[in-house]
């Protein structure tokens, strides 16, 4: 498995904390009350994109890691528009190092599977700049298994290889589980695993009527519209009470205890909202409870069940 080490030799934790809220919902200073509460819980890996808030989320992350820098590890994405020519992703890829204030980034991702540029000169440009001290760690997030392992032989050729993948994960959204997760765990891949919290729905918020991006948002509404999802997110929180605890607690925590040692990246538009979160640090998740919290959905069949045989 990847560990990300920091520039002062620090290891990272297995929390990350993911800013996209950053200059939309969440103002400077709620931005940086949320960091400070990160770095507090012992939080040093902070991920960011070239296109979150119109590039706003870089610019107050890289005024609150400037004192801290050399502690922390700091990820960014470039390419999701999916653009046709290598020159508009190093360019992409120079505004985000402008706005956070570094000459390296630690992480750098590709955002997504882009069909309209060779897989070979995407890689080649991430070696490019991880052999030119501008990144550390090489990255791909919301890419299949197939397209993961594809882009590790071009990198492997380049005498590198991708060192963290990031996909969604949690207890509603649980095809990382098929592919992904194993192989993270066959290959030494590090999964940053985004959305723990299921877009919300999982704080138990939507059982008792509250609103947010689930009924404010097309995407979501449609991404989390299944009733089995409601059921499970109106179950989280009664088991939650019996322990005294918050849904979202568990439902980091779930994460967290894979197998596959993901990296939950959690995130919020304020302190309030993110310390449900920040508790699951110190949550101990048992087995049992996980199978009893793993219950309330549908466990997504193996690759292997998939695979018929013809004699």
């Amino acid at each position: 498995m990847t560990d990300l080490i920091s520039l002062d030799g620090s290891p990272a934790p297995r929390f990350a904390f993911g800013t996209m809220q950053f200059g939309g919902t969440a103002d400077e200073d709620a931005s940086r009350a949320m960091f400070e509460a990160c770095i507090e819980a012992g939080i040093t890996h902070f991920d960011t994109a070239n296109l979150y808030t119109g590039g706003a989320s870089e610019t107050i992350l890289g005024k609150l890691i400037a004192p801290l820098r050399e502690r922390l590890i700091i990820a960014t994405k470039i390419g999701y528009d999916a653009p046709n020519s290598i020159a508009a992703l190093r360019s992409q890829f120079d505004a985000s190092r402008a706005r956070l204030g570094l000459d390296t980034v630690d992480i750098l991702y590709l955002h997504r599977f882009n069909p309209n540029l060779a897989m070979e000169a995407q890689i080649e440009l991430l070696a490019e700049l991880q052999a030119a001290g501008q990144t550390r760690y090489l990255a791909l997030s919301n890419f299949a298994a197939w397209q993961v392992m594809k882009a590790q032989s071009i990198a492997r050729g380049l005498s590198t290889r991708i060192d963290v993948i990031q996909p969604m994960y949690s207890l509603v959204k649980r095809q990382a589980e098929v592919e992904l997760l194993p192989m993270c765990a066959s290959e030494g891949i590090l999964a940053a695993t985004y959305s723990p919290l299921g877009g919300g729905l999982l704080t138990g918020k939507y059982a008792k009527g509250g609103t947010g991006r689930l009924s404010e948002d097309d995407r979501y509404a449609a991404r989390y519209g299944v009733d089995w999802m409601h059921n499970a997110a109106k179950a989280l929180p009664e088991i939650a009470q019996d322990l005294n605890t918050h849904p979202a607690t568990l439902a980091v925590a779930w994460v967290a205890h894979h197998s596959a040692r993901p990296a939950p990246i959690l995130s919020a538009r304020s302190l309030e909202q993110l310390q449900p979160s920040l508790d699951a640090l110190s949550f101990k998740m048992t087995s049992a409870l996980r199978a009893q919290l793993t219950a309330l959905t549908p466990t997504p069949a193996p690759a292997t069940d998939r695979i018929e045989e013809h004699g």
